[in-house]
């Protein structure tokens, strides 16, 4: 039989799903893949220019590089590094933000991913020809949730009067393999056997297992079991329930379309 997905809830940066008639190394094999082999791009280098303040340039350096970055069709719209013909990073396998802010106000002001901007690349019409510029999305390559009144900025650092930050940032494209900035999940759960009738699980409980291990909403996709129904030794979980949050980098529906195109069906 072939595997059977449901869609249970959707917004666009979760899903809530059930997958079918597949096993269970599938089923993780799934999970492992959406946080660990999507390429997404994420800052990598960051070339300090001023800091005057309270936090040392490699704390810094390391908030900002876990700012998620819009990377849809990151597949074809960025190359790796590693496969670009330049001798330096050049606007095909990178993308330059920068961040200058002082402080002049006797306020604590906060400096944020909304302050982020992208650079023109300085080698810019230099670099071998190539598709992937025109694939990109008009907001490709920025902090998620800039300029959306309804999403609220990450904080990087507050600086006092006096202060300044000033920097030049270069994000490339990767995979959480390589370092976790790069998962486009910030979650990805999933459950089988509600009922424990396979006894994959041991519930330690003092007098009562039913009330101290209350069942969750995904129990009631499956009958409960009978209590003189005999144990099956053979039996496997074939129904999975999954739970996926992106952190924006891509969408929820992008995740799981790629996932499906990476792992076979059969």
């Amino acid at each position: 039989m072939d595997p059977i997905v449901r869609i249970r809830e959707y917004q666009r940066d979760r899903v809530n799903f059930v997958l079918e008639n597949v096993d269970l190394a599938f089923a993780n094999s799934l999970r492992r893949v959406m946080m660990a082999d999507l390429p997404t791009i994420a800052i990598d280098l960051v070339e300090i220019e001023a800091n005057t303040t309270v936090l040392p340039d490699e704390f810094i350096a390391h908030r900002l590089g876990m700012v998620p970055l819009v990377s849809t069709n990151c597949d074809g719209a960025m190359r790796y590094t590693r496969d670009c013909n330049c001798l330096e990073n050049c606007a095909y396998c990178s993308i330059v933000l920068s961040l200058n802010v002082q402080c002049n106000d006797s306020v604590a002001m906060h400096i944020t991913s909304d302050q982020l901007e992208i650079q023109p690349h300085p080698n810019e019409g230099t670099e071998e020809a190539g598709e992937e510029r025109v694939r990109r999305s008009e907001n490709f390559g920025t902090p998620v949730g800039k300029n959306d009144p309804d999403a609220d900025p990450i904080l990087i650092c507050k600086i006092r009067k006096g202060q300044e930050l000033k920097l030049r940032c270069i994000a490339k494209k990767g995979i959480a393999k390589e370092h976790a900035k790069w998962s486009p999940c910030s979650a990805v759960a999933f459950e089988y056997d509600p009922h424990n009738k396979l006894r994959h699980t041991s519930y330690w409980f003092e007098t009562d297992e039913k009330a101290e291990w209350p069942l969750g909403e995904n129990a009631r996709e499956e009958e409960p079991p009978r209590e003189d129904e005999p144990f099956d030794f053979n039996a496997k979980p074939n129904k999975f329930y999954f739970d996926v949050e992106t952190d924006g980098s891509l969408g929820a529906q992008e995740v799981v379309m790629k996932v499906r195109g990476d792992i076979p069906l059969s």
